[in-house]
């Protein structure tokens, strides 16, 4: 079974930093393709970010520069190292790997 388990979220002030990680099990994590999506009340689901198992990532243009997706396929853990947060980023962070996709981790940025 695909179990996908996000964390380190948290209340964060705006500018500050973030690192979000994302347990993988019940798939090969060295083959897979990963992404990070994010949902904000009331708003649709957005994609984030991707990385390949190669290791080439790819973001969405509202956090290039900012953002950092990278993985372990030793500890099969994904990562999502969030800097110079702004307020449209609050929102629940999930980890995705084909149709399945964890419980989230919230951000929140916030004075």
């Amino acid at each position: 079974v695909v179990q996908l388990v996000e964390y380190g979220g948290g209340l964060v002030q705006p500018g500050g930093s973030l690192r979000l990680s994302c347990a993988a099990s019940g798939f090969a994590f060295n083959s897979a393709p990963m992404t990070w999506v994010r949902q904000a009340p009331g708003n649709n689901l957005e994609w984030v970010s991707s990385i390949t198992p190669d290791g080439f990532t790819s973001y969405t243009g509202s956090v290039q520069g900012r953002f950092a997706i990278s993985r372990d396929n030793d500890k099969n853990i994904l990562y999502l190292q969030m800097n110079s947060l702004k307020l449209d980023d609050t929102a629940m962070y999930m980890c995705t790997y084909l149709s399945a996709r964890g419980q989230g981790t919230q951000v929140t940025v916030s004075s």
